[in-house]
């Protein structure tokens, strides 16, 4: 529930030896050596063949290092990143995870597979695409752990523009430890030999796979305001920079920790009224708003309170171009009401089309529904009629329904550029 907003994360490349440094903390360190040797144990499956054997071992020991290397991304996303302070009541958030991400990387695979089949050139620019969102991917899956939220191009592009230019280079990281990885087998192999091969060279997977891990979690955790990620008490005791925190900074880490203490004694009511006079002093501060929603959401009596506060949440957040969190609190808000909507015609735009972006169709159309009886001669209205008939065409292959749109947009805006979108979106196709 708690976010905090100091001290301010510094940029991962600014890290890279703690990344490095993680994996031979004292727990994850001797949990690597237990797992890399137990690489052994096929020796005593004496009732398989020894390959069979040694595939099982290692198939298990990969599932053993996948968990926790995404226990090490999500504790490190809200803040966490000494083994030591790890909490034990969320391990069954990740257990699944390196199966959805084994099931993504194959349906990936097999439609870049499709494309190169098709075209080898394209089958390339797929390859590279698909390696390049792979990070973001990956976050998406570790933030929401949702198969179809990672599967998603709307929510792995917000991801990386939450993240910005650095994104590049975290892909140019990442490349060179797995290359690192590689290069390190490489360099072992002639002087391994005999039974203690394998465990090393497993030590050395696991080892890299965890500094992967490390980063990827640093990155969210740097990224947390923007990606909408609510950090844990505790969160950022490893960032030494206390001198670059301000006076707001420190006061809002204080609020913080005392919402988070109320809320965890049970007194909803201390933590709203402290959550209230926050944002109520602090009209423009995000924190304080996203801070005041989130207790609101907590308590059972506030729905009104929620839904007005929600109205001016979305539009601070959608000011800010933070469209998928604002979507978050919209659909918070619906939860609650099923009747909730938008005053505010561009907001509700932007919130269709964020629904778009995400692949959404028919949560856009529902936001879209009603729209020109709703804001009487607005502006917007050309702009909800061209949207709902591209989602119509595009989205869910009914040009049917899309027709009665263009003949509206004929005769009350003949000459507006969604008018003739809509008429090309229309254009008969040649068959064959």
């Amino acid at each position: 529930m708690q976010e905090q907003t100091s001290p301010a994360p510094r940029p991962f490349w600014h890290r890279l030896n703690t990344f490095f440094a993680f994996p031979f903390q004292l727990q994850p360190l001797g949990y690597a050596v237990l797992l890399a040797l137990s690489s052994l144990l096929f020796h005593v499956l004496f009732f398989l063949p020894q390959a069979l054997g040694l595939l099982l071992v290692e198939l298990g020991i990969i599932l053993a290092a996948s968990r926790y290397g995404f226990k090490v991304m999500a504790l490190g996303a809200r803040g966490i990143v000494r083994a030591s302070d790890f909490p034990r009541s969320l391990e069954d958030e990740w257990t699944n995870l390196p199966w959805k991400l084994f099931a993504l990387l194959i349906l990936q695979g097999i439609v870049a597979g499709l494309v190169g089949a098709w075209s080898p050139a394209l089958g390339y620019v797929a390859l590279f695409v698909l390696s390049f969102t792979l990070p973001a991917t990956t976050m998406v899956l570790v933030q929401s752990g949702s198969f179809w939220q990672a599967l998603n191009p709307g929510y792995v592009w917000e991801t990386i523009r939450a993240v910005g230019w650095p994104y590049a280079l975290l892909c140019v990281f990442l490349f060179l430890l797995n290359s690192g990885a590689q290069i390190a087998i490489v360099m072992l192999l002639p002087v391994m030999s005999g039974w203690f091969a394998l465990p090393a060279i497993n030590f050395v997977m696991i080892y890299f796979g965890w500094v992967m891990a490390s980063l990827l979690g640093y990155v969210m955790y740097q990224n947390h305001a923007e990606l909408g990620i609510d950090l844990l008490p505790g969160a950022g005791a490893d960032d030494r920079a206390p001198d670059t925190r301000t006076p707001a900074q420190v006061a809002q880490q204080i609020t913080d920790s005392l919402v988070a203490q109320m809320v965890t004694d049970g007194d909803i009511a201390g933590a709203l009224a402290l959550a209230y006079e926050e944002q109520r002093t602090q009209p423009e501060d995000l924190v304080a708003q996203r801070r005041y929603h989130r207790i609101l959401l907590l308590a059972p009596d506030k729905t009104a309170t929620l839904l007005d506060h929600g109205r001016r949440l979305i539009a601070m957040l959608l000011a800010r171009d933070l469209a998928s969190e604002a979507l978050k609190v919209y659909k918070a808000c619906r939860e609650k009401d099923a009747g909730f909507v938008l005053e505010d015609p561009l907001g509700t735009m932007a919130l269709a089309r964020a629904e778009w972006r995400n692949g959404e169709a028919k949560a856009s159309l529902a936001l879209l529904s009603g729209f020109d009886k709703r804001f009487r001669g607005h502006t917007a209205i050309p702009q909800a009629y061209e949207l709902a008939a591209r989602v119509l065409v595009q989205g869910l292959d009914r040009r049917d329904m899309a027709q009665p749109i263009l003949t509206t947009l004929e005769a009350r805006y003949p000459e507006s550029e969604q008018t003739q979108e809509v008429r090309w979106l229309l254009r008969e196709v040649p068959q064959g």
